[in-house]
């Protein structure tokens, strides 16, 4: 009989102490908490990365790195929270995003709100990423989240960190127009890859559409820097031979992952 239909849980007999945390059982807990969308944290980490190397590294990098993952991590929950209360007939779906939401934000506001006052401009790089995130939370509403349009717009903020991320260590922005561009056009056939892997496995439109862009990125990344090239043109030849050939979900994020690393090194390079 399950807890809730006069049965007691073993913890509450008398003499009995609840099972210690298992690794699995703190796995699930983390799951909980840790956003689940694995392909994000390359797009995240990579442009800032990209950023802070081009430029010069100062310790106002670490802080801003925390910040940029936990306001990640609020969106998160805040739009699966608006996702899942009006398309869960579960009410708890959506109530445990509210826990974690409510200690990233804490978290975000405590670390944020010094990096401001010590850097005020950050104020203008935050209003700019608000409209995208307007997007992301639109798409949430209409429980949409996995639209192309979403996947798109989410990239241009996480692209834009490496500007943000270059001007903090004294760089001129100027100076990373070209690394922002390219990240654009790699994270951008990323997210039309994954899909033609994925959900638009069966759709030859959709493939036909990605190798498009991807010849696209290729030239406009080599008219960028020619030492580009060699990664564009191994994007392009991921997103025309490997649909199709049954790959494991897996195998499809550490192929990103291997490419994305190809990414920082070329742009630390250029």
């Amino acid at each position: 009989m399950s807890p809730g239909h006069g049965s007691r849980t073993l913890s509450s007999i008398p003499g009995n102490r609840a099972p210690a945390p298992t690794p699995g059982n703190r796995a699930r807990v983390r799951s909980k908490w840790v956003p689940d969308q694995h392909g994000a944290w390359a797009m995240l980490a990579v442009p800032f990365a990209a950023g802070t190397f081009l430029g010069e590294p100062t310790w106002l990098h670490l802080p801003l790195f925390v910040c940029w993952l936990v306001a990640y991590a609020t969106a998160f929950h805040l739009q699966q929270h608006i996702r899942l209360t009006r398309c869960s007939r579960n009410p708890r779906a959506a109530e445990r995003h509210v826990r974690p939401f409510l200690v990233f934000a804490t978290v975000l506001i405590l670390l944020g709100t010094p990096l401001l006052v010590w850097r005020p401009w950050l104020a203008v790089a935050v209003a700019a990423a608000l409209p995208f995130v307007a997007v992301n939370i639109f798409y949430a509403l209409r429980n949409r989240e996995r639209a192309l349009v979403n996947g798109l717009v989410a990239i241009v903020p996480a692209c834009a960190m490496l500007l943000v991320a270059l001007r903090i260590g004294g760089g001129a922005p100027g100076g990373g127009v070209g690394p922002f561009i390219a990240c654009l056009l790699y994270f951008g056939g990323t997210v039309l890859y994954v899909k033609s892997m994925i959900r638009e496995r069966h759709n030859r439109r959709f493939l036909f559409a990605s190798v498009a862009y991807h010849c696209a990125a290729l030239t406009v990344a080599t008219l960028l820097d020619p030492r580009l090239a060699v990664l564009f043109a191994l994007c392009l030849l991921r997103a025309a031979l490997l649909p199709g050939r049954g790959l494991r979900i897996r195998t499809v994020g550490l192929t990103e992952l291997a490419l994305s690393a190809v990414l920082l090194v070329t742009l630390l390079a250029l």
